[in-house]
């Protein structure tokens, strides 16, 4: 501690004791303010001061004023108080008085201990000026006057400040709002008479130890650029997702509570209070907001994009406390970090999109799905959009600055149409969506190029089309693509199964007469052979291609037999009586209609059939499902 004694109290040499004019002007003198009066305060003051000058070998040179008697304490703040007015009296009315040289050793001695004691306080109640605890003072009045400052030394009207918002708080609560009106209170008096820097200088030192400990402790480091780009994307990732916890307690915590404290203790000073705040936080918060910045310049792929988004969206949730906090000037530049992170991150971003959309396109995957399943590109395509729809909130701020360079007039026509005004951002999202699906979808039919079966081939399309508007249907992105989108492609999906049947069962369908007939025994056996050989053809073709999806396999089954089975059950009654006397008429007419039903119940499970004689004129399979309605 710095002894003071040997300066003089106004004279412009001494480096820790600058002159009263300079800093605090006097104000006019009350005229009843007599020379006696000031003369008393003086005296009054040294009995109260030298009691608990430090440099004495008394009790009081290791006994903290504050925590020992508070009424004490109180009368000690108001003794400097009077003793600064007399001093500014007699310097004004009679600057030889004895009494002036007294009055100057006694501040000194008194700016001595309330030194100590600020020292002390704040070095011994970290628990009661924790952050959190802090935080939960924002309550309390900030621009309260000196003496009002004050009353929390007694300790019922403590309690009346300390409830001045008509809430109820707890003991650590209570505990802390004391310990910070006693801060208060010496910083304004000490800032009073002239020994603000020493204040400050003690407060800087000991908050900026508690911050940046409260960050290492976080898991907060100093970020480097070249250690990044040595890390493998594992020991990053874990990184993002513990700044991203760490940040929200840092933001909203952490810097909250140092900047709350600041401002109530020294309330009585605004380029105090931003200075203090500027040298305890400044440097760690623009260090914590680098960290996004150096993960946005690694190299960007799609696979990377959502702790991106996390972290964007960590930054884009604590922006109004961001604000709020670091409002002074001098901490401006935290701020301008962390939009430049923010804005990094936009470009990585879309970046990765870009990437995201070129994978789709570039995909040069040959081999085939057996039966026409689906493509493990749809899968992944499908499960990637799936999961960016959960971030459609981050998605929008940065598609709505990079809408499509292509005419996405035709995908706009279908894809939900902003109601509301603030709706547009998530119109570029649902249209960007739309467009990667439409990319995936052109990207399939391609590969139905590799299948020699056109059946097969528009087989392939539906189960990939049908597996992509179940994931739009159980996900957000039912919402953002709407009902036009998904009306319009189960239409297609219609379309491709339609087409399906058509190539795949159209033999069977025509191996029938088309219309009601009188045929002859011999034309019956004819139609009798003609059925039954194109109806194993296609079986035994169809019987290995897939349908993944219970619903549109039995769909696809319904749609078919609906089609096949009452017919030939027709043709069946009618003409079988007339074959009655054939040899070997189990050869002749090999399938009952309910035998049909069976055989096409056991269809798209991908059990390929290898060869005629897997058929029989029983089968032994249980019927799948009654068409006895069909048949009527």
């Amino acid at each position: 501690m710095a002894k003071k004694a040997k300066f003089s109290f106004f004279s412009s040499s001494s480096p820790k004791s600058p002159s009263l004019f300079t800093s605090f002007p006097a104000s006019p003198l009350n005229q009843n303010f007599t020379q006696s009066m000031m003369e008393k305060s003086v005296e009054t003051a040294e009995s109260v001061i030298r009691k608990w000058d430090p440099n004495t070998p008394s009790f009081t040179k290791i006994v903290s004023l504050f925590n020992h008697n508070r009424k004490e304490a109180k009368e000690f703040i108001i003794c400097v108080r009077d003793l600064r007015r007399a001093m500014h009296f007699l310097v004004s009315q009679d600057s030889q008085s004895p009494k002036l040289a007294l009055a100057q050793t006694l501040m000194q001695i008194a700016m001595t201990r309330l030194e100590k004691e600020f020292f002390q306080i704040l070095s011994s109640n970290r628990d009661k000026l924790d952050p959190e605890s802090v935080s939960g003072q924002s309550s309390i009045s900030s621009n309260s006057e000196f003496e009002d400052s004050m009353r929390s030394y007694d300790e019922d009207e403590g309690d009346n400040e300390i409830k001045k918002a008509g809430e109820s708080i707890t003991q650590v609560e209570k505990a802390s709002a004391v310990v910070m009106s006693d801060l208060k209170a010496i910083a304004e008096s000490m800032i009073s008479c002239g020994y603000g820097k020493e204040c400050v200088k003690i407060y800087k030192r000991i908050r900026k130890s508690i911050v940046d400990e409260g960050l290492s402790l976080l898991g907060i480091e100093i970020y480097k650029g070249s250690r990044f780009h040595r890390m493998d994307w594992v020991t990053l990732e874990h990184m993002i997702k513990n700044w991203i916890k760490a940040t929200k307690i840092g933001v909203a915590t952490l810097f909250r509570g140092e900047k709350l404290l600041c401002d109530h203790v020294f309330s009585a000073s605004n380029s105090t209070r931003e200075s203090c705040f500027y040298e305890i936080a400044n440097e760690a918060a623009t260090n914590l907001f680098k960290f996004p910045e150096l993960v946005a310049k690694e190299k960007k792929s799609h696979e990377r994009i959502f702790p991106l988004m996390d972290l964007q969206a960590a930054i884009s949730d604590l922006w109004q406390d961001i604000e709020m906090i670091f409002h002074f000037d001098s901490v401006a530049g935290v701020k301008s970090q962390a939009l430049t992170s923010l804005q990094k991150l936009k470009v990585s971003i879309h970046s990765a999109l870009t990437d995201f959309e070129s994978t789709i396109q570039k995909d040069s995957t040959k081999a085939l799905t057996p039966g026409g399943g689906i493509h493990k590109l749809t899968r992944s395509t499908m499960s990637f959009i799936s999961s960016l729809s959960e971030h459609s909130c981050v998605l929008s701020e940065i598609l709505a600055d990079h809408p499509l360079p292509r005419n996405t007039h035709l995908l706009e026509s279908y894809v939900r149409s902003p109601i509301l005004e603030d709706e547009q951002h998530n119109h570029a999202v649902s249209v960007h969506f739309a467009w990667l699906i439409l990319v995936l979808l052109c990207k399939l039919d391609t590969k139905t190029e590799h299948y020699k079966d056109v059946s097969l081939s528009y087989l392939f399309l539906a189960n990939n089309l049908h597996f992509i508007i179940q994931t739009v249907r159980s996900t957000h992105l039912r919402d953002l693509l709407g009902y036009d989108w998904l009306t319009k492609h189960e239409d297609k999906l219609a379309a491709y199964a339609g087409n399906y049947e058509i190539a795949a069962w159209s033999n069977v369908f025509m191996s029938l007469p088309e219309e009601p007939t009188d045929l002859s025994p011999e034309e019956a056996k004819i139609y009798f052979r003609r059925f039954h050989t194109a109806f194993e053809e296609a079986y035994m073709k169809q019987s290995s291609r897939v349908v993944p999806d219970a619903k549109l396999r039995d769909k696809l089954k319904v749609s078919i037999a609906k089609k096949l089975v009452p017919e030939y059950r027709e043709f069946y009654r009618k003409y079988l009586p007339m074959l009655g006397q054939e040899r070997n008429i189990e050869i002749l007419v090999r399938f009952k209609p309910d035998n049909l039903e069976n055989y096409i119940s056991d269809l798209f499970h991908g059990t390929p059939i290898l060869g005629s004689s897997s058929f029989s004129s029983s089968s032994s399979s249980s019927s799948w499902i009654s068409l006895g309605c069909v048949a009527g």
